[in-house]
């Protein structure tokens, strides 16, 4: 006969942080175990929200901390969104990987977030790596399509800021185009950074706060140096919800920046919302695609149900709406929007270690794919994107379809207006003196 569970006595710090989700609610009905993708997942075995939640109330602090149940949980939401009590199980299981000590984190996770703290990328590439990349691809973007273009860097009075994600410029260089030749064709007034560019906050998925805060602040003040008026949120969920919250919490304990004394926040836009401002406005000229191929949306979740839990807001008909102006053929996959299912790459999920359960995961946003015909994916999430054009098919090879960026669709399907030669002649100008101006003199518009 099995002993009966006795409660655990927990530290004063852990039970105030429980007592905010007041974890006795919990019916133990079921609904968040039934939609969450751990659940029955190989390896986890007897693993579900249920049960960790159960365990938390018998003061289990430690032996949740220690299992591989808070790193394997995507952070998608679906069983907050389906509890009767709404308790917020992805933020308990953010706090229990903030209590896992920094050297046992799982995988590259915390050495990539350290990186970025130390500098200003996941993957510690250098400046001059940086800058040469910019410099190159921007030429070959110019010489290809964009005669006048480059990429500008620390541009004062800029309307529009743009993050890169270190994996574009570490490896899939070419996907960068994607966003420069829509601010190329709107005749944006944009730049980046040359410092701290990173989007993605891998301080987000290994539970770190302070990181966090560090990110957002870091990107709140260069901003404010710059007199930028507009951030474009970063795509992936670790970028544009790490950085929500990370502002969240930067207000809250500096509600004064130290750079200007201004309040401690700017002004930001969801690429969803941007793309969709310049396709109404008439800056951008779209060319629908006729005759496309069956076009479908992938609901990411912190984009979708779990921005909207927490800040108010999800971006669910803007991408659909632009999605139809780009091509006449177009499918939901089921089910979608607040019911959407993760795809498996959430909660550091992508470049964790656990592919197989990252996989599994996946599998039911395949059948959804699978199911509603469609033979191109197009998603708004970098990581999203990872997960459903490399690891899905390569565990799931039996039906084929194409994965591409929103802003990909959109730049494949611009009607470019060409630039003056006084407009070509000052982009070339202007490239020229940025390099001198940042010490790159190698780096001179040829």
């Amino acid at each position: 006969m099995e002993e009966a569970i006795k409660v655990q006595k927990v530290s004063e710090e852990i039970k105030e942080y429980l007592d905010r989700y007041s974890l006795n609610y919990c019916f133990t009905c079921g609904s968040c175990s039934s939609t969450c993708p751990v659940t029955d997942t190989p390896g986890m075995e007897g693993w579900d929200p249920r049960k960790a939640l159960r365990m938390l109330v018998f003061g289990m602090v430690q032996e949740v901390v220690n299992s591989r149940f808070p790193w394997v949980c995507t952070g998608c939401g679906k069983c907050v969104h389906n509890c009767p009590m709404n308790i917020d199980i992805p933020y308990i299981m953010l706090h229990m990987k903030s209590l896992r000590p920094r050297d046992q984190v799982p995988g590259i996770l915390h050495k990539g977030a350290r990186a970025n703290l130390d500098t200003g990328n996941n993957m510690s590439i250098p400046q001059g790596d940086y800058f040469f990349l910019l410099d190159d691809v921007g030429n070959e973007l110019a010489k290809e399509e964009c005669p006048g273009f480059y990429v500008p860097v620390d541009k004062d009075n800029a309307n529009i800021i743009f993050w890169p994600n270190s994996k574009e410029i570490f490896a899939d260089v070419d996907d960068l185009k994607w966003w420069w030749k829509i601010f190329y064709a709107a005749r944006e007034k944009w730049t980046l950074p040359s410092e701290n560019w990173e989007s993605v906050d891998w301080g987000l998925f290994t539970g770190n706060y302070e990181f966090t805060k560090v990110f957002a602040q870091r990107k709140i003040d260069f901003m404010k140096k710059h007199n930028i008026k507009r951030m474009i949120m970063p795509d992936c969920g670790g970028g544009s919800y790490g950085c929500h919250i990370g502002m969240s919490w930067c207000r809250k304990n500096e509600p004064t920046n130290k750079v200007d004394g201004s309040p401690n926040e700017v002004d930001y836009v969801y690429l969803y919302k941007y793309l969709e401002e310049l396709i109404k406005s008439g800056r951008i000229k779209i060319k629908k695609q006729e005759n496309s191929k069956l076009h479908t949306f992938h609901d990411s979740c912190k984009h979708g149900r779990e921005l909207k839990r927490h800040f108010g807001e999800a971006y669910y008909e803007e991408p659909r709406w632009i999605i139809q102006q780009c091509v006449d053929n177009y499918v939901d996959m089921y089910p979608n929007r607040d019911n959407a299912n993760c795809c498996g790459a959430g909660g550091g999920m992508w470049p964790g270690p656990y592919e197989d359960m990252a996989a599994y995961h996946g599998k039911f946003k395949y059948e959804s794919i699978k199911n509603c015909g469609a033979e191109v994916v197009i998603v708004g999430c970098s990581n999203c994107r990872d997960q459903l054009m490399r690891r899905v098919p390569k565990y799931y090879p039996d039906y084929k379809y194409e994965v591409k960026y929103i802003w990909q669709l959109v730049a494949e399907s611009l009607e470019i207006e060409p630039w003056t030669k006084e407009e070509i002649a000052r982009g070339e100008a202007e490239a020229t003196a940025q390099w001198k101006k940042l010490g790159a003199d190698d780096l001179l518009y040829p």
